[in-house]
């Protein structure tokens, strides 16, 4: 395909898997029987995204918590009431809070991307959270013995391996949420705290080569759970210029939900570096209507009158079901929005005559 695409990351889990989740925290079932039911839904859900010609597929995250919170498995020096993540129809999610140090992961991603490879016949993306994401973690008040500063270099040398690990075992690339981006700007209108998760996640960046970058990328998007939003109010051009300070070869930007499209891109076009990709959101995980991929076509030969094509490709605006719990769009949604992806792009792709 001459216009590359990509997937977001995560689809919704099947009702089996939710299922078993439920059971197993309850006590219910083994660790061994909700194993069985991850695996299941793992191989369902690579097998479909191949299915679509996605020309490169993730494992949906189907056994990750949420995309946020899986380096967190397993860790006991948490406690529940951390940051509060407000959305715009009234509901929440809450992010632990570090109680004591040394700060490491529980897991890595590599995990996750060598139980998909025993599946897929396709290349595999690997996404894994940011730096500035989970440096929220860390306490307000601090904690005795162990400074923030100490906390960020932890931090930023696990981040580090979470990104080298996937790339060293046969990620095809690895994107960064960094959905908290766009919402640092709701919670500091001066740019203080975006920019701040900005030089965070450079000083992880910038310990990988120019070649390794451009095999990294950065996802931004004003968030997408429960068919809601909790930014979608922030005006881009507040964020898109701290966004493009970040040392990446590849941003996967959240388009397609935009009211006006033509005007993020013109913004986007004065900040694109030669060498950089910029992969637009063509279709809306939050709006039950599937696109067409004629409305597809459309959307790339839009942006394409104001990206160059050979920095070009097409993505959706956010993951499906970015935590476990969302069951607010079905997988058959998932999946026909993504074939519509695909489609629509190569009949671009063809229109364009690329």
């Amino acid at each position: 395909m001459a216009i590359p695409t990509e997937p977001i990351g995560s689809i919704p889990r099947p009702a089996e898997l939710l299922a078993a989740m439920r059971a197993h925290a309850a006590g219910k079932i083994s660790a061994e029987q909700l194993k069985t039911a991850e695996e299941s839904a793992l191989r369902d859900t690579i097998a479909r995204l191949e299915e679509t010609g996605s020309p490169i597929i993730t494992d949906g995250e189907q056994t990750k918590p949420s995309f946020a919170t899986y380096p967190l498995s397993g860790l006991s020096n948490l406690a529940s009431d951390g940051a509060v993540i407000p959305f715009a129809d009234g509901h929440t999610r809450q992010l632990p809070k570090l109680t004591a140090g040394p700060f490491r992961y529980g897991i890595h991603a590599v995990a996750y991307l060598k139980a998909a490879q025993r599946h897929a016949h396709r290349p595999l993306k690997q996404a894994v959270i940011s730096a500035s994401a989970l440096s929220l973690l860390y306490p307000q008040d601090g904690l005795p013995g162990y400074p923030r500063e100490m906390f960020l270099k932890d931090l930023i040398d696990e981040a580090e391996r979470d990104i080298r690990q996937s790339l060293e075992n046969g990620a095809a690339c690895v994107q960064i949420d960094f959905t908290e981006g766009r919402l640092a700007l709701k919670l500091d209108a001066s740019g203080g705290v975006l920019n701040a998760f900005v030089d965070l996640n450079n000083r992880v960046l910038d310990r990988f080569t120019t070649a390794e970058r451009q095999r990294i990328g950065v996802h931004t998007c004003p968030g997408g759970d429960q068919d809601s939003t909790h930014s979608a109010d922030v005006d881009y051009s507040d964020l898109l210029p701290s966004l493009f300070r970040l040392n990446a070869g590849r941003f996967y930007v959240q388009l397609a939900s935009e009211p006006d499209r033509r005007r993020v891109l013109s913004m986007i076009r004065g900040l694109l570096k030669p060498g950089q990709m910029l992969f637009v959101g063509v279709t809306d995980p939050i709006n039950p209507r599937v696109e067409s991929p004629e409305e597809v076509r459309d959307r790339v030969a839009e942006a394409a009158k104001l990206i160059p094509i050979e920095s070009l490709g097409t993505t959706d605006d956010c993951g499906f079901s970015p935590f476990a719990d969302d069951t607010s769009t079905s997988r058959e949604t998932a999946f026909a929005k993504v074939k519509s992806r695909v489609e629509g792009t190569a009949m671009a792709a063809t229109a364009l005559g690329v």
